[in-house]
């Protein structure tokens, strides 16, 4: 996502524009997809509305049209990321963070996509217990933690990928709540012990989930036995990346994830041939880039597979940092720490107001007399595409 959210020349929503009524004709969208498409095609349109803005100096009028505020739209996050990021600031330790990253073996994607509110909760239940009882052991830790939980659910080229980004403080709050106990310059939690928590504890989840009726298993799928084996033989492996030396790094590493699409606008290099060409990074060959052409309507079917379940929130807080524990364990931890609160700079300004601080410049100067802002007119355009 580029910061000011610039058009560029080709968007996803020229793409799904272009071929809407193939996708349509061809395949059948779930309701929360279904709107997301829409949102996405009509956002900062005059399908949607808007408004006249009008310089208040020279009378110079331009139409301001509405954004969809899909959370799935790329064009729609610059904001809402902004004023998470500058919350986020108050409820982090000033402390190193370790980042893992918890994900699951291939035979479990169809599982997954097909059981998706079910599933994705149980993998953030998942990774949270495995943390909270590895830390609590004395042999590595000894203390409670906590950790901000985000859910992605796609690779580079846009496959299906659930996993979970886990930003964890390099210490913790002592049982008795009396000491703050840090962990090891590099060393947090071992995660070979780490991952086979992970691996028993979602297996139980899914098993119960599945017994009670709450959970399909796919129709390829005898038995969950079967699928168990096809688990346990696969190496699990919780990721851990080098640890952030400050809270700020870790503030401008989440405010990065937190609010990402699965392909932002900027990615996307050309739409020729009926062939979408984007960038990607191949992570397996050290971050290089790279770029990749897929048929438009496949790009789009893989899109639209990372649309998460209506009212499902992607980001969660657990231990030390859920939200129940910001007035007792929390500010246990900033007392120990002997670190001050810090109050969100953003809460309560509109969007351009957030804007104005972020760019340094007023997104309402008029853009042809260059002195006299331009005010909306309080009357709504009626706008019809055709």
């Amino acid at each position: 996502m580029n910061s000011l959210n610039q058009r560029q020349e080709i968007e996803l929503a020229d793409i799904f524009s272009k071929y809407k009524e193939t996708v349509l004709k061809h395949n059948k969208l779930c309701p929360v997809q279904q709107d997301a498409f829409e949102d996405i095609i009509n956002c900062r349109s005059a399908t949607l509305g808007g408004h006249i803005d009008k310089c208040e100096k020279c009378g110079y009028e331009k139409p301001a049209y509405n954004s969809c505020r899909n959370r799935h739209c790329p064009k729609c996050q610059y904001t809402r990321q902004i004023k998470w990021v500058d919350k986020l600031k108050s409820n982090l330790l000033p402390q190193r963070h370790f980042h893992l990253v918890f994900t699951i073996p291939t035979c479990l994607h169809k599982l997954f996509y097909i059981n998706q509110k079910q599933a994705y909760s149980l993998l953030f239940k998942a990774s949270n217990q495995a943390l909270k009882i590895c830390a609590s052991n004395p042999k590595y830790l000894g203390a409670q933690t906590g950790a901000v939980s985000v859910l992605h659910t796609w690779g580079q080229t846009l496959t299906y990928h659930p996993h979970i980004h886990m930003i964890v403080p390099a210490g913790g709050l002592s049982e008795d709540g009396m000491e703050w106990i840090r962990s090891g310059e590099k060393f947090f939690l071992p995660v070979k012990v780490l991952s086979a928590l992970f691996r028993g504890i979602l297996s139980r989840l899914l098993e119960e989930k599945i017994n009670r009726g709450e959970i399909n298993l796919p129709d390829d799928i005898e038995s969950y036995d079967r699928l168990k084996k096809k688990m346990y033989a696969k190496k699990w492996v919780v990721y851990a990346k080098s640890p952030f030396a400050t809270p700020e790094r870790v503030i401008a590493y989440l405010g990065n994830y937190t609010h990402r699409v699965a392909i932002s606008n900027h990615r996307i290099i050309s739409l020729k041939d009926g062939k979408v060409t984007f960038r990607y990074k191949n992570y397996r060959s050290g971050n290089m880039g790279g770029t990749i052409s897929l048929d438009a309507v496949e790009f789009i079917k893989r899109f639209l597979m990372h649309i998460l379940p209506a009212g499902f929130c992607k980001i969660r807080y657990s231990g030390i940092l859920a939200l129940r524990n910001l007035k007792s364990k929390l500010e246990d931890c900033l007392s120990l720490l002997e670190a001050a609160t810090y109050f969100p700079a953003f809460e309560g300004l509109s969007a351009f107001e957030i804007f104005k601080v972020m760019s340094g410049r007023e997104s309402f100067r008029c853009p042809k007399c260059k002195t006299g802002r331009m005010i909306p007119v309080p009357i709504a355009l009626k706008l019809n595409p055709g």
